[in-house]
């Protein structure tokens, strides 16, 4: 049975992954919005759409289906908008009875997660967060592994994640805290979340680098004590991408052996909206533990490096470029 989707945030960077999925799992946009209309992207899949550029006139419409026959009503709301916007748009969906399809970061305090949950039982609908790097299959090996595993001793893990961003990045709201949440909660949020996932809760974190393009430390893990390094800063790419003209690196060891996940990271959005439509989507209750993490990552004083050091900070005169260099 083909659903009615709306979506919020149809200009941005994400949102035809968002339109591909809505797309390829059968079912039908009825409404967009965005303050920019470079919208063109929605010929692809749904020229039929009806586009707002005001988020007033398309909150509007959507009442107006809302009260009229079933066939026509909005069933999810996908919610592409920018970090600090999560919240509030999550909650316009639930307020036309929607279920919200919300990109990570959830929130980016964890507090409001609390609101959030009163609304979804207020309102009896549910609030689904994109956390696709679960549906990886060499994660999915991997977490069947490590529960199969009756040995105590902890796994040592060494994560790093180098994304490339031009100048732009720091004069948008990406280059905002208050905005994003900061390069850890941006471009980290994922990663945190299938750590927590694959080996267990937090028993303590330590922060060894906090600055506006990188930030870097070590958690340690019911399973594992994981050495985490994330940067937006091109300098940090490794000589091979910089050569094969890469702009993006990723990598994960576990006991020094590299764990693919880079194959796919980008293609699995169908398979986040196959999951919710099946009734098996991640929710509040699993956005939660990361969103959480996070917050106590970005208030945390920076610690000595001694021991648990990722190996890009080894070297103590790793520093960003002065145009770059953290305030």
């Amino acid at each position: 049975m083909s659903e009615n989707f709306a979506i919020i945030g149809a200009a941005g960077y994400i949102a035809p992954k968002h339109l591909q999925a809505i797309h390829q799992t059968g079912n039908q946009l009825v409404a967009a919005t965005d303050p920019h209309d470079n919208v063109g992207r929605l010929d692809a899949f749904f020229p039929e759409a009806r586009y707002f550029k005001e988020i007033e006139r398309f909150d509007r419409h959507l009442e107006k289906l809302r009260r009229g026959p079933d066939e026509g009503r909005v069933k999810y709301v996908s919610v592409c908008t920018p970090n600090y916007l999560h919240d509030a748009h999550v909650r316009l969906a639930l307020r036309i009875k929607a279920d919200a399809i919300c990109e990570k970061p959830l929130v980016i305090a964890p507090w409001n997660l609390d609101a959030l949950e009163e609304l979804e039982a207020e309102h009896n609908q549910r609030v689904y967060n994109v956390l696709q790097l679960r549906l990886l299959p060499s994660m999915i090996r991997l977490r069947e592994e490590i529960q199969q595993q009756t040995a105590r001793e902890k796994a040592e893990v060494c994560l790093t994640y180098v994304t490339r961003r031009g100048r732009w990045y720091d004069a948008s709201w990406k280059g905002s805290p208050e905005k994003s949440g900061g390069v850890s909660m941006n471009i980290g949020i994922h990663f945190f979340d299938v750590m927590l996932w694959l080996f267990g809760q937090v028993e303590a974190s330590e922060l060894h680098l906090n600055q506006s393009r990188r930030m870097s430390g070590a958690l340690h893990l019911e399973r594992a004590t994981i050495k985490w390094f994330l940067s937006t800063d091109a300098d940090d790419l490794p000589d091979h991408c910089k050569q094969e003209g890469k702009f993006a690196f990723r990598s994960m060891t576990l006991e020094g052996q590299e764990i693919e996940f880079s194959n796919g990271f980008t293609d699995l959005h169908t398979q986040v909206y196959q999951e919710i439509l099946a009734g098996r989507g991640t929710g509040i209750k699993e956005a939660r533990p990361a969103i959480e993490l996070v917050h106590q990552i970005k208030s945390s004083e920076t610690s000595s490096w001694v021991g648990s050091q990722h190996p890009l900070l080894k070297d103590a005169s790793h520093q960003p470029s002065r145009s770059r260099r953290a305030a």
